[in-house]
């Protein structure tokens, strides 16, 4: 039986793929515009990034729609379905592809999604092990986020090799911290399927704020490098600085 998750990662995939062609096409509209222009580097970058953001919405959204109520109808066929009183299928579908391609101002995603599945005997019983584990899958994509951006500061010679070698290895060891350090996340898919043993299969996926996952790993990575005994909260604030306003 199809894994739903790779089918949902399918779409995104090909919803990822028309961002970037509207990309391109804004940057080069940028370029040229920039050579022209006597406004100052920085004025350029963020107008650039706004026209970037208005640019890909409307399609990004027409698109986002299309594809969840393809996915919505191809987990019914599959047989999910929602609990009584929740969002059809199709609308939390909607809501949570909407929500992957809302950026900040610096075209960060505003939201980091993360998603699990787990089977048990009983409903309320796997709907809690899947957040456990959307939780995880969250704190694996801030860590690489992370790890990103200590290694560009490290090719760009912002950051000593020792250093980005001890953050880093704080960043990886920190996973189980970051997951306490999360707060409260936003369901915004919730389905499930009773198998051929009755037991329940409950799929999730969840929002975060990205700001907030930033502070959450912050705090994580701190408390990690403190128990190691090293004092780099200097180079912890920068690595976290450039991630939350780059340049």
């Amino acid at each position: 039986m199809p894994n739903p998750s790779e089918s949902i990662g399918c779409y995104f995939m090909t919803m990822r793929r028309s961002v970037l062609a509207v990309t391109v096409t804004a940057l080069v509209a940028l370029l040229a515009s920039s050579c022209s222009s006597t406004k100052t580097a920085n004025q350029e970058i963020q107008e650039g990034r706004k026209e970037l953001v208005e640019m890909t919405s409307a399609e990004v959204n027409r698109k986002a729609t299309k594809a969840a109520r393809d996915e919505a109808k191809k987990l019914k066929k599959e047989g999910w379905m929602v609990a009584p009183g929740a969002l059809p299928l199709d609308k939390q579908l909607d809501r949570s592809y909407m929500m992957q391609y809302e950026f900040d101002e610096n075209l960060y995603p505003k939201y980091i999604m993360g998603e699990a599945m787990s089977v048990g005997s009983n409903y309320d019983g796997a709907k809690m092990q899947a957040l456990e584990l959307a939780k995880l899958n969250l704190a694996g994509q801030i860590q690489n986020e992370i790890v990103a951006v200590v290694k560009n500061l490290l090719a760009n010679d912002q950051l000593g090799a020792e250093e980005a070698a001890t953050v880093t290895r704080s960043v990886m060891s920190a996973k189980n911290r970051i997951v306490q350090n999360i707060g409260r996340t936003l369901t915004v898919v919730e389905a499930y399927r009773t198998l051929r043993n009755k037991n329940k299969e409950v799929l999730v996926r969840i929002a975060y704020s990205s700001e907030m996952a930033m502070s959450a790993a912050k705090n994580a990575v701190r408390e990690s490098l403190e128990v190691e005994g090293e004092e780099l909260g200097k180079e912890v604030d920068e690595i976290f600085s450039r991630k939350q306003n780059p340049q």
